[in-house]
């Protein structure tokens, strides 16, 4: 993709990858994903951000589209995870800036990654601010969003905030703006990338965005480091669901993950499902051997209640089960209703194994149900009835907040 002008003198100058399907290792990546990386004309040519190591040839050859690399007399780098500082070495080797600006903690990792002993490094703080000419960068740390160094840049008087991994989506895309696009689509992205990579700081985004907020600043765009650019209405669209996600207020929505032997917890899976419909409260059943967990990960973020199955499996839980619980917990899902449920051959640890997780995570939890061998008429009521248990909790936590 071609340099394209997001305002008069700024102009996007990174990467799309259309074949990215695994983000970070650990979460699917349906949509692909974009680098972004913006260049500022002014009497200090200024690029914010960099792209991922792969694509430093591209981003180089954006940059030569507006001007010579060597021009670029500024490099501004907000967050230091390889998919934004991967190309840094070579953008450093090919524009040989006067200077590289960074948080504190970005000035260590640099370091660490690149044995960047040599680089002309500034390490800027919160409330700094740095003219390049006509127009003024100012510095917001937002540590632990989601790395120690990040931050943002706000470039004034253009109005745009530079916001790193805040506000992002995986969409790879040959349109630049949020409201270019299919807007289910972008929801989804949005509320996914927000469950899978930011929601265990959520407590930090809601102290950045009363930061923003206290600022002072004019913003009528917000550039993230992934997806697609946030302009006009779309910018209070972005800091409304954000701080909607981070609230984590409860919906009345369930959602069913489980694995299973020989069919008899899927069957289980089913029943509760139909007890939670028949209650009032939609619900999704998902199954470990079909969907990705970062898949059940955006379900579990929507939902009000988190309701797990497995057989028992060599006096425990099945892997992908004990898998999905661990991943969730690294991610502190907050304010949601819990069951467990499973079969068993002999000794059924798997029901009580899950329920101690869970608690551990502070669910609420409802006491779950199992069944021995293949689920009867009476063990398929019984979860019925759980789901109409958990339906019914759910809701009066819904109405009690």
């Amino acid at each position: 993709m071609k340099p394209v002008a997001i305002k008069p003198g700024v102009h996007w100058v990174g990467a799309v990858d259309w074949d990215r399907r695994n983000f970070h290792g650990y979460s699917r990546s349906p949509m692909g994903t974009t680098y972004n990386a913006f260049l500022i004309e002014d009497e200090k040519n200024t690029l914010i951000d960099t792209v991922e190591d792969r694509f430093a040839h591209k981003l180089l050859c954006n940059v030569a589209h507006i001007m010579e690399p060597a021009k670029v007399d500024y490099i501004v780098v907000n967050h230091v995870e390889p998919d934004h500082s991967g190309a840094l070495p070579e953008l450093v080797k090919a524009c040989n800036p006067e200077k590289v600006f960074c948080s504190p903690m970005g000035e260590k990792a640099i370091k660490e990654y690149y044995g960047a002993q040599d680089w002309p490094i500034h390490v800027v703080k919160s409330g700094e601010s740095l003219s390049i000419g006509k127009r003024t960068l100012h510095f917001l740390e937002t540590r632990m969003l989601h790395w120690p160094d990040s931050m943002m840049t706000y470039v004034a008087p253009d109005k745009i905030l530079v916001s790193s991994d805040g506000f992002g989506q995986n969409i790879a895309s040959s349109e630049r703006f949020t409201d270019e696009i299919d807007q289910r689509d972008l929801e989804v992205q949005l509320a996914r990338y927000y469950a899978n990579i930011v929601l265990p700081f959520s407590s930090v985004t809601l102290k950045i965005l009363d930061q923003v907020a206290k600022s002072g600043w004019d913003i009528d765009m917000i550039a993230p480091d992934h997806g697609l650019i946030w302009r006009g209405e779309g910018v209070g669209y972005a800091v409304e669901a954000y701080r909607r996600y981070a609230l984590q207020k409860p919906a009345n929505r369930a959602v069913i993950f489980y694995d299973t032997m020989w069919r008899s917890t899927e069957k289980m899976a089913h029943a509760i499902a139909s007890g939670l419909a028949d209650a009032g409260t939609p619900v999704k059943v998902m199954s470990l051997k079909s969907d990705h967990h970062s898949d059940v990960m955006a379900e579990v973020f929507a939902s009000g209640a988190v309701i797990a199955g497995s057989a028992t499996h060599n006096n425990g839980v099945l892997p992908l089960v004990s898998a999905m619980l661990t991943y969730m917990k690294g991610l502190k899902p907050q304010n949601k209703i819990g069951a467990a449920f499973g079969s068993y051959g002999w000794s059924g640890e798997a029901l009580k194994d899950m329920t101690e997780f869970m608690v551990g995570m502070h669910f609420e939890m409802i006491e779950g149900v199992r069944a021995k061998n293949r689920p009867g008429h009476d063990q398929l009521k019984a979860c019925v009835d759980l789901g109409r248990r958990v339906a019914q909790a759910l809701q009066a936590k819904v109405a009690a907040v």
